[in-house]
């Protein structure tokens, strides 16, 4: 993934935690709109990967729970 495309999406998480989810719209979408098939695949695993990152909540993996 592109450097920029990573910081989009970082901006982008810090404005969804500051309940700023218009700015972080306006950031965001033009970037995943852009990107090719492979970046896709990317930003799409990346998001996956940091939920976390948007809602700033931080919950156990229930793979690790009893």
């Amino acid at each position: 993934m592109r450097p920029s495309t990573l910081r989009a999406l970082n901006r982008a998480a810090e404005l969804t935690r500051q309940n700023r989810l218009t700015e972080a719209m306006l950031i965001a979408e033009p970037v995943i709109l852009t990107a090719d098939e492979y970046e896709g695949e990317e930003i799409r695993r990346w998001l996956l990967d940091h939920v976390t990152d948007f809602t700033g909540e931080h919950h156990e993996d229930p793979k690790e729970l009893p």
